[in-house]
């Protein structure tokens, strides 16, 4: 049964059932209202692991179970769901975090989350074709009062940093038995965000992550 959005606060609650949390919001140009779903910390990766898309043995659980639970809120609010996989083509969710004035761009480019700092993540997105009222956004990014911005010296590989990414020698890092912090704890640089530290997210979903982009 579809509804009408009763603003972002219904949305937030419906996504809170499947450990999903508004990590932004805001008006696109052709109208409506874009909201941007990501893991609601602590206690996304406990919820997630016990979903049927996780024990099926089929590929992809973690982008079957999104497109799975996020079309069903999108049915639900008479919404269309966006996906940052899937493509091409691909949907600009490096733009929409950016607009939502909740993320920001970091000293080392990744995008960097007012509450979940370097360890943001989107599983989607609805958008909501009514104009939502919307909370004011932060006024700055953690980035402006951060003390000594750990992150531009703290990959290992120096792979990661001001100078930008050199994804061949963060995978030649990888390869060494150095590199095992990194594998089965996540991205030293990410972690090295003092607002990372304080969201919640299990070392055991940074290791899964990493294992799918270091295959």
């Amino acid at each position: 049964m579809t509804r009408r959005a009763e603003g972002l606060d219904a949305i937030a609650d419906a996504a809170a059932h499947d450990r999903l949390s508004v990590l932004g919001a805001f008006h696109p140009e052709t109208g409506g209202t874009l909201v941007l779903l990501g893991p609601a910390e602590p206690g996304f990766w406990p919820h997630l692991t016990t979903q049927p898309e996780w024990h099926d043995g089929a590929p992809d659980p973690v982008d079957r179970w999104s497109a799975r639970v996020i079309g069903a809120l999108a049915a639900g609010f008479g919404a269309e769901a966006r996906f940052p996989f899937g493509g091409p083509p691909w949907h600009p969710f490096y733009a929409w975090a950016l607009a939502s004035g909740r993320a920001w761009a970091s000293p080392v480019a990744l995008l960097v989350h007012d509450r979940a700092g370097l360890m943001v993540s989107y599983r989607g997105a609805l958008l909501v074709p009514e104009r939502l009222e919307l909370p004011a956004p932060p006024t700055a990014s953690p980035c402006a009062t951060c003390v000594g911005r750990p992150c531009l010296g703290a990959c290992p590989a120096g792979a990661l940093g001001a100078g930008g990414y050199d994804v061949a020698a963060c995978h030649a890092y990888l390869n060494q038995p150095e590199g095992a912090a990194c594998r089965t704890r996540g991205c030293a640089v990410r972690r090295a965000c003092p607002v990372s530290a304080n969201y919640g997210r299990l070392e055991a979903q940074s290791a899964y992550h990493m294992g799918q982009f270091h295959r």
